[in-house]
């Protein structure tokens, strides 16, 4: 009897906690770095979310874990492409602090720069060894979204949520209303993540649903969150997972979220008639702009006019609140207004151009830029490609990376880093990169699926060549047989 661990999605059970945390310890850091978002973010101003809260003191622990298992040698060995591409935002950085005008204050805009795109992803991609510890990560991300979007949805159910137009209904989770981009985003990653897992041909079936379950589900925060930069990041990366994923299993989902959507809208009444405004907004920026349109068209010219004055080097990291009023004309408001969600009246000033390629091009000029993006962008191209050529057993972590990296380079369009959820940023990229950079040694059980899916397929078609082999000869000898006389066997 054989004792190897089934290979079929059917066969597979539920392994053993303990057994699971001895083997992969070491990614509690990045599981409590993820759900360690689900701590309520206490009410206050602006500079709140510039403090360490849960969720940086865990990626920070997570870095100083990958640290230990690196001098002990088991962490995941990675090639010189992958050194380069990690490790080549840190020079932009380096240079914009150097050439900043005030480097001191510039100081702490490098250390938190160099947490989320450098120390985070780097620590990812050494510590994440196989394909079911990146599932592992993944599954935070649903989980997470799930809560959060629960919260949104109560807050909107009994007018306890952050203020929209005069009522407290906007879906905000636990970040508050300081932060409304917070609930939005990680509900847009979990529903990036169970789309992919609903449509990934190598998981389980019960997998597959339970996905599709929690993709339906996850639907209706993010309507409610009003935000309507999430709701086109999500478009099109869902868009693009389906396209990967495939023609006929993307039309099955699409239907039914198609069909989510207009029942929750449509049939329920689910903020109908805000909602539809909020979409037409989305077609009306350049006609009859709001307020918070305006801000964000100023505030984009005051980073292009910033750049323009040093456009190699920029004014220098978190240069770009002091640089703002002089760069800026006269249709800037003051703030922005927020209220609700247990907060008081508060005014937040505009801190940002809510562009994160423009912000950094503003502050690191052109050497940031193609350091930051450049990266970003081989990491999406690299995993497009190894998800279209890879096996289907692990297609799954392909379409998640690239589903979760997509979204998030859409969103830096309409948004930049800020808030408690900006680690999450550091560890997308490090998913990305887990998938698309090659390893010196192989990616642990991620080469074992993928050379058992190409075993399989070779077996398979030795098994089929064999089997006509054997008709052959059975065809061959039949008629041999025919023509011996009765009794001639016995002879």
């Amino acid at each position: 009897m054989s004792l190897a661990a089934p290979t079929s999605p059917r066969s597979w059970s539920c392994p053993d906690p303990a057994d699971l945390l001895r083997r992969h310890w070491p990614l509690l850091p990045l599981a409590a770095t993820v759900l360690a978002l689900l701590v309520p973010v206490p009410a206050g101003d602006a500079t709140a979310s510039g403090k360490v809260g849960p969720a940086d003191a865990a990626s920070l622990l997570l870095v100083f874990v990958c640290g230990i298992q690196a001098l002990r040698g088991r962490v995941r060995p990675l090639s010189p492409l992958g050194v380069f591409v990690l490790g080549l935002p840190a020079v932009g950085l380096a240079v914009a602090t150097v050439t900043a005008g005030d480097p001191y204050a510039a100081l702490p805009g490098f250390v938190r720069y160099l947490q989320v795109f450098v120390l985070v992803p780097a620590a990812i991609v050494l510590l994440v060894r196989s394909a079911s510890e990146f599932r592992l990560a993944a599954g935070c991300f649903v989980v997470l979204a799930l809560v959060q979007g629960a919260v949104g949805v109560v807050q909107f159910a009994t007018h306890t949520g952050a203020s929209y137009q005069g009522e407290d209904i906007r879906a905000v989770g636990t970040f508050g209303p300081g932060d409304v981009m917070g609930m939005a985003t990680v509900v847009a990653y979990g529903l990036v993540v169970a789309t992919a897992g609903a449509l990934a041909p190598g998981l389980p079936a019960r997998v597959r649903r339970a996905s599709g379950a929690a993709a339906l589900v996850l639907v209706l925060p993010l309507v409610l969150s009003f935000s309507r930069g999430a709701w086109i990041a999500t478009f099109a990366a869902a868009g693009l997972v389906m396209a990967l994923a495939g023609i006929r299993r993307a039309l099955k989902v699409l239907l039914a979220l198609a069909a989510a959507g207009v029942v929750l809208v449509g049939g329920f009444g689910v903020g109908s008639a805000m909602v539809a405004e909020r979409l037409t907004s989305i077609t009306q920026v350049s006609d009859a702009p709001d307020q918070s349109v305006t801000d964000r068209y100023t505030m984009w010219a005051a980073a292009g006019s910033m750049w323009r004055e040093r456009p190699a080097v920029g004014v220098g990291l978190k240069g770009f609140p002091a640089n703002r009023d002089s760069h800026s004309g006269l249709a800037l408001s003051s703030g922005s207004d927020t209220a609700g969600a247990g907060q008081g009246y508060i005014r937040q000033p505009l801190l940002s151009p809510h562009n994160m390629y423009l912000l950094v091009l503003s502050e690191q000029g052109l050497i940031g830029l193609i350091a930051l993006a450049g990266g970003w962008l081989a990491l999406l191209v690299a995993g497009l490609r190894r998800c279209l050529a890879g096996s289907s057993a692990v297609r799954d972590c392909g379409l998640v990376a690239v589903g979760l990296l997509a979204w998030q380079l859409i969103d830096f369009l309409y948004a930049d880093i800020g808030g408690p959820s900006t680690v999450l940023t550091g560890v997308i990229i490090g998913l990305a990169a887990w998938w698309a950079l090659p390893s010196g040694g192989g990616t642990g059980d991620l080469a074992s699926a993928e050379r058992a899916g190409a075993g399989a397929g070779a077996g398979v078609g030795v098994g089929v060549r064999a089997r006509a082999r054997a008709r052959g000869r059975r065809r061959a000898t039949a008629p041999a047989r025919a023509a011996v006389p009765e009794g001639a066997a016995g002879r």
